[in-house]
């Protein structure tokens, strides 16, 4: 007795077309071809991941630096608010010795004159002790004070 059985007419015809015998040999190169492509597959999606990872920690930090420089320049704004307002400059003005001027006096295109002009309060004309302002730069020890005081 044979293992096979004989196949008649159109099974016959469709056995002829599938291999025989050598169906261990030919499933071997397959089954290595997928394992191949499924274990690169997987590498190339750990790889993928590490990147997304690393792209997401850079992204916390660059979010956390511009949060930080964010505060910092809303602090100095502050600052420069702090000092441009109308009593700090009074009061800065007055450690450098400025006094509010008095009326003024304008001058017409034709040269005459508009206005009575008046000295500043508290100045004194002809006083020989009229404080001099400078500039902090122009300062010889570079103190903000005003010089002959």
């Amino acid at each position: 007795m044979s293992s096979k059985p004989e196949l008649k007419g159109r099974a016959a015809r469709l056995a002829q077309l599938f291999p025989t015998g050598r169906g261990q040999a030919a499933r071997t190169p397959f089954v290595l071809l997928v394992v191949l492509l499924l274990g690169g597959g997987l590498i190339g999606l750990l790889v993928l991941n590490s990147a997304l990872s690393e792209g997401a920690f850079k992204l916390d930090d660059l979010q956390r630096e511009t949060k930080s420089l964010t505060d910092e320049e809303q602090a100095l704004q502050r600052d420069i608010d702090a000092y441009s307002a109308p009593e700090a400059l009074q009061r800065r003005a007055r450690e450098l010795g400025m006094v509010p001027g008095g009326d003024p006096a304008f001058l017409a295109p034709d040269g005459t004159v508009k206005g009575v002009p008046s000295p500043a309060p508290g100045v004194r004309q002809g006083s020989a002790d009229l404080p001099v302002v400078l500039a902090p730069e122009a300062m010889p020890n570079g103190s903000t004070s005003t010089p002959g005081r």
